[in-house]
C-alpha cells in the first residue's frame, strides 16, 4: 500500500489538471462502503477465497466492458454520471472498487473499467484515477494497520523498493505520450484480464 501511494503521488503531480471532480465526488461514498465491506470480508476469508473472489470480479468487469463497447454506438461522455442510470453505475462500480482495493489492492482494474465505460479519454482517465486512488489508498492506511498488513518490517521493505517507483512512473509517462486512445483502452482491458487470470491460477 505505501508503494501504491508513492505511485499515486507521482501520477497526481503529472495528471492533476485532467481530473474530473464531479465523477470523483459521486464515487467516494460508494467506495467508502466498499472499503468497510472489504475489511469485514478480510477478517473472515482465507487467501484462496480472496484470490478467487477478486479474480472473478475482475473477469466479469472486463467482459462487461467489452460487451458494452461492442454494443454501444458511442461511449457516454464523463458527465453522464449526472443521469440516474449513470449514478447507479457509479455507485455499483464504486462499491466494487472499494471492496477490491481493500481486499487485494486490486481496485485499479475495476475503476479502470468504469472510467472506460463512462467514455473518458486518455488524459481524463489518468487524471481522475490518479486522484481517486491517492485519496482511497491514504484512507485505507488505518484499516490496513489495524489488520496487521502494515508494520515495521513491511515499511522497511517499502522504503527499499520505493526508489523503483520513479523509473516506473517515468516509463509510464513516456508510453502514454506515444500510444493512441484505442491502444490505450486495449492495454487497460488486457491488463485487467491478465491480473484476474493470475489471481485465479495461482
Amino acid at each position: 500500500l505505501p508503494l501504491l501511494i508513492a505511485g499515486d503521488v507521482l501520477a497526481v503531480l503529472t495528471y492533476r489538471r485532467h481530473a474530473h471532480w464531479p465523477t470523483l465526488w459521486r464515487l467516494f461514498p460508494a467506495v467508502a462502503a466498499g472499503v468497510v465491506v472489504g475489511t469485514l470480508f478480510l477478517m473472515r476469508a482465507d487467501d484462496g477465497i480472496v484470490r478467487t473472489s477478486i479474480g472473478v470480479i475482475l473477469l466479469l468487469m472486463a467482459a462487461l466492458t467489452v460487451w458494452r463497447r461492442r454494443t454501444a454506438e458511442q461511449a457516454a461522455e464523463p458527465d453522464a454520471v449526472t443521469t440516474r442510470a449513470g449514478r447507479v453505475k457509479a455507485r455499483s462500480y464504486g462499491v466494487l472498487g472499494g471492496f477490491t482495493t481493500m481486499v487485494a489492492n486490486a481496485g485499479g482494474p475495476v475503476m479502470s473499467m468504469y472510467l472506460l465505460s463512462a467514455g473518458f479519454r486518455k488524459l481524463g482517465f489518468l487524471g481522475t484515477s490518479a486522484f481517486f486512488f491517492l485519496i482511497v489508498n491514504v484512507s485505507k492506511v488505518p484499516f490496513s494497520v489495524g489488520l496487521g498488513l502494515i508494520d515495521g518490517p513491511s515499511l522497511l521493505l517499502d522504503a527499499a523498493l520505493v526508489l523503483f517507483v520513479l523509473p516506473g512512473a517515468l516509463l509510464g509517462k513516456w508510453a502514454v505520450d506515444r500510444i493512441n486512445q484505442r491502444l490505450f483502452e486495449q492495454l487497460v482491458i488486457a491488463a485487467t484480464v491478465l491480473g484476474a487470470l493470475q489471481l485465479l491460477l495461482r
